[in-house]
């Protein structure tokens, strides 16, 4: 039995034919070139933001219980911090870093840990 690949185009290789990234995280943006196949860097962005928007689901949601808890005690100070952190979720997939990377392994460094946890492309 022959394995194909098929890159985000359509295009197919037999796989034993093809020089194939070392990873599959962003097989989605796979592009054929000849018997190479290359990560397309622009849908490899588009992946990795959609991985972010995932990830800050429960984030986001965890912030609106510390804000709704900071409304019955009356904490403008925690209401701010909670304000900020939903802020800084929703702002991720926008962070210079994703935008400037100039390659996969920029991109995989791109992932704000601090923010959103542990990196899917550690």
């Amino acid at each position: 039995m022959t394995t194909n690949i098929i890159d985000k185009d359509g295009n197919s290789i037999v796989a034993s034919d093809a020089t194939v990234p070392s990873d599959r995280l962003f097989r989605n943006a796979w592009s054929l070139s000849g018997s190479t196949i290359t990560e397309d860097l622009t849908a490899a962005k588009v992946i990795f933001k959609d991985k972010i928007r995932e990830v800050r689901i429960p984030l986001l949601a965890a912030q609106d219980v510390a804000y709704m808890m900071a409304l019955e005690a009356d904490s403008s100070d925690d209401q701010t911090t909670a304000k900020n952190a939903k802020t800084a979720l929703r702002n991720a997939p926008a962070a210079s870093a994703i935008t400037n990377a100039a390659n996969i392994g920029a991109l995989k460094s791109a992932w704000n840990t601090s923010l959103l946890g542990d990196s899917p492309y550690a």
